[in-house]
């Protein structure tokens, strides 16, 4: 029934902490990542007749590994996580029919459970082999890493020994899952015997910039003007309600990941569901801030703050132009520019992300001067106005006075108190202290001026 489905989806989607995966930039920096899988299982999806009737429902067909012996209360549990699986895989809720053509199309969603732990779905439909009309079906593979670019190459092997017999994908994915996974920059080498072309080494490599491996913003910018990315980044950096439209889950999923990445070093704190399923198509009229991807068919675009990729903008306040302050957007569109020079998505990833990290450096890029700490031991205080007041931009100081009102903000701070008080590390740390550096040098100039 509908509202059973429906409280298995609220279950995992619409508690407070719905947080997108954030790749963790602290993990340490050797060869493996210990103690971690791939993946936590693979799924197959397939379209199959309902009992008693001509439509089509989604089903799991193959799982990988099974699980036995477990407690009736995990049993329980993994049949929630199973059918949530099954309606995020096929989520448009139309009468599917048999096909002789279907384009193949990778995304990607996000579990969140109710006490906070998240996992990523990655899934990629297509029309399995055979002759004549058929139903497409999905692979799905679930994983506490967020590296979409890794499992999509992973996908392709799959799909590759699908199409010889379903028996292949096993021993391909057992390996994978006995391999360590790799830490940022570093390669592992999975070795998969295939019929009539032997024994291949298939090479898994983990980009440098573990924070941006979940994304890819050349989706983004194919989609939006620059400008109007900027608009996007105004509205999700004062934490509204935003509607990402497209026909394509691909394209959904990438772009709704790019978007919370611009936010870095800050994390979106609010709904996020990259593939809203339409039994949650309510959710849009939630009172909260939400990022939300909707396929098209599925939404009445009245009265509601949308963003879309076919050019057409609602914007339901109407301020976001102004939000930003004006020397600081121009810097970011000059910054922009750039990325027509990048020669590969990596380096494209690391000019659009740098153009937007420059931004929040040149914001609020000195609050670690504003927290002040007293005996040892003891959290540290941050003092908000001096910090603020601290602004010489009157523009900025303005924005600023908005944005620290945020929760994205406002946890960013929270765990900045609980540090020691000492030098920061990551790379937002890092182009504070060249941003900085950079100040003296230049004053410096003027005064031999």
């Amino acid at each position: 029934p509908s509202q059973n489905i429906s409280k298995i989806l609220n279950y995992y989607y619409l508690s407070w902490d719905c947080r997108p995966m954030v790749a963790n930039e602290t993990s340490r920096q050797h060869r493996y990542v210990s103690g971690q899988y791939f993946f936590e299982y693979l799924v197959v999806v397939s379209l199959k007749k309902a009992k008693g009737s001509s439509s089509y429902e989604p089903q799991i067909t193959y799982q990988f590994p099974k699980r036995d012996g477990m407690a009736r209360f995990q049993k329980e549990e993994e049949e929630k996580t199973l059918k949530a699986i099954t309606l995020f895989c096929f989520p448009e809720g139309i009468n599917w029919a048999p096909l002789t053509e279907y384009h193949s199309e990778t995304f990607s969603f996000v579990l969140t459970e109710i006490d906070g732990s998240r996992r990523n779905g990655y899934c990629r439909r297509l029309l399995p082999g055979g002759q004549g009309a058929r139903p497409p079906e999905a692979y799905c593979i679930i994983s506490s890493l967020a590296c979409f670019g890794l499992f999509s190459k992973i996908f392709d092997e799959v799909e590759k020994r699908r199409q010889i017999s379903m028996a292949m994908i096993y021993p391909f994915m057992q390996k994978l899952r006995e391999a360590p996974f790799p830490a940022p920059g570093n390669t592992v080498e999975i070795k998969s015997f295939i019929p009539e072309s032997g024994t291949e080494i298939i090479s898994l490599t983990r980009p440098l910039d573990s924070w941006l491996e979940h994304v890819n913003f050349a989706t983004l910018f194919r989609c939006l003007k620059d400008e109007e990315v900027l608009l996007v980044f105004a509205a999700a950096v004062l934490e509204r309600r935003i509607v990402f439209i497209a026909d394509e889950l691909g394209t959904l999923s990438q772009v709704i990941h790019a978007v919370t990445a611009l936010l870095y070093p800050f994390t979106w704190q609010h709904t996020f569901i990259s593939i809203v399923p339409e039994i949650l198509i309510d959710v849009v009229m939630a009172p909260t801030p939400y990022l939300l991807g909707v396929q098209k068919h599925l939404l009445d675009l009245s009265n509601i703050c949308v963003y879309v990729n076919y050019k057409i903008f609602l914007l339901q306040i109407g301020d976001e132009s102004s939000i930003l302050p004006p020397k600081l957007q121009s810097e970011i569109l000059e910054a922009l520019s750039h990325r027509q020079e990048a020669p590969s998505v990596e380096e494209l990833n690391r000019v659009v992300s740098e153009a937007f990290l420059h931004f929040f450096v040149k914001t609020v890029g000195h609050y670690a001067s504003y927290v002040k700490y007293g005996r040892a031991g003891e959290p540290g205080v941050f003092e908000k106005r001096s910090f603020y007041k601290a602004i010489e931009s009157k523009t900025t100081r303005h924005f600023v006075k908005k944005f620290i009102q945020t929760q994205m903000f406002d946890l960013f701070i929270q765990e900045v108190e609980q540090q020691h008080p000492g030098p920061q590390q990551g790379i937002f740390h890092t182009k504070i202290l060249e941003y900085q550096e950079k100040k003296k040098r230049d004053k410096a100039k003027k005064h031999k001026l």
